[in-house]
Parts: structure tokens; sequence; C-alpha cells
């Protein structure tokens, strides 16, 4: 019995790009590109509907980004692999991506079969990264403000607010329970074990005033 296809979405906010890839993928027999978007908001918007295997996302797009588009997707569709597209081969962006949750990292200027590689390798479940990449990239925790993603960034500045799980949940269109796996995260990362101390962390390092710098 034939496996069915993998099924790709393409997000990428130049269309040369999209269609390149698009026109590379459509070449396997065992790949269906279910469609092929403009930004990360389009993505979030269309992507339960899709219901792709894997995206993948370019990192820089107006409006809302590619690693804001990933976490967003991966709290409604916890099991499809994001594999970023990007121009950038640092250390930084790479960890970056992974903190966001994405499975994969793939220059733009990769050859075509190390795209397909790409593929293969988060559909069986390990984590790709592209050539050149040396060791196993991590975020980085050098301190608690370094560790937190983007997402969980809004939701601590919504909790120390004073907002209930169930106000950051209505605020930011997500569930009550993501809110809580967020909060218990955030918590651990810190290293703060009450809503108190996390309004008091946010408070010191000018979360609130919106002058704390870089997480």
């Amino acid at each position: 019995m034939t496996a069915p296809a993998i099924r790709v979405l393409i997000v990428d906010d130049h269309p040369m790009v999209a269609e390149g890839i698009q026109s590379i993928l459509e070449s396997y027999d065992d790949i269906e590109v279910v469609g092929t978007l403009g930004n990360g908001q389009e993505a979030v918007d269309r992507a339960e509907a899709l219901s792709p295997d894997v995206i993948l996302m370019d990192l820089n797009m107006p409006g809302l980004g590619g690693l804001s588009a990933t976490e967003l997707i991966l709290e409604r569709l916890p099991d499809t692999r994001i594999l970023i597209l990007s121009m950038h081969d640092s250390p930084e962006y790479i960890s970056t991506a992974l903190g966001h949750g994405a499975k994969g990292y793939v220059l733009k200027d990769v050859p075509t079969d190390e795209i397909r590689q790409a593929i293969d390798t988060v559909m069986r479940g390990e984590r790709y990264l592209c050539t050149g990449a040396s060791g196993s990239l991590e975020p980085k925790e050098d301190d608690g403000r370094g560790a937190l993603t983007g997402r969980e960034q809004t939701i601590l500045l919504q909790l120390a607010q004073g907002k209930s799980n169930k106000e950051v949940a209505i605020a930011l269109d997500i569930s009550v329970r993501t809110v809580e796996t967020h909060r218990k995260n955030i918590k651990r990362k810190l290293g703060i074990s009450s809503t108190a101390g996390l309004t008091r962390y946010a408070m010191e390092h000018g979360v609130l005033q919106g002058t704390g710098g870089r997480f």
C-alpha cells in the first residue's frame, strides 16, 4: 500500500522564491504542495484548513514574522513540522528558530536535494540543521531572560499587568490551557514560583514600561 503524500505548505513573501521551491517539490511523486502563502498571518489563519505535515516558513516577512507564526501554528497544530527558511546562517538565528519550536533550519540557497533531505528528516521526527551548522544548537540560556521565547515574553507582560489566564487567552486568541503551559514554562525558566514573583521580575527589568530591552 502506497504511503500518503507528504503535505507541504510554503510561506514566503517573495513569489519567485515560493514558486521556485514549489516547482522543485512538485517534481517528487510523494510530495503534495497544499499551498503557497505570502505572510505569517495567512499561514496562521489557514494552517488548520490546509493541514500540512511540513511548513517551509520564511523567517523575515512583513507583519507577522516567521518566528511568531511558528509559535501560533504549533499551539493549534503541535504535530506540524516547521522548517525555517532563511538567508542567515549564524548560530544565533538558528538557535532562536529552534527556541520558537521549529524542527529545522534551511538556507534559501541550498541545493535542491537538501530541501528534500530536510523534509524527510523532520518527517522522521528528527531535527534538521542546514549545511555548515556545527554541533547541536540549542536556545541560549545564559540567564532567565535569554531563555524566554517571543510568545513567552508577550504572556509575561500580560500576566504582569494582573490579567488572569482566561483574560490572557482571550487577548491573544489562544486556549486557557496554552496560557497555563506557557505560564509554567516561564516560571521554570526564570526560577520563579509565584505570580507575584513574575510581576516583580517584570517591574525590575522594565517589562511593564517596555524598557527592559532583550529578554
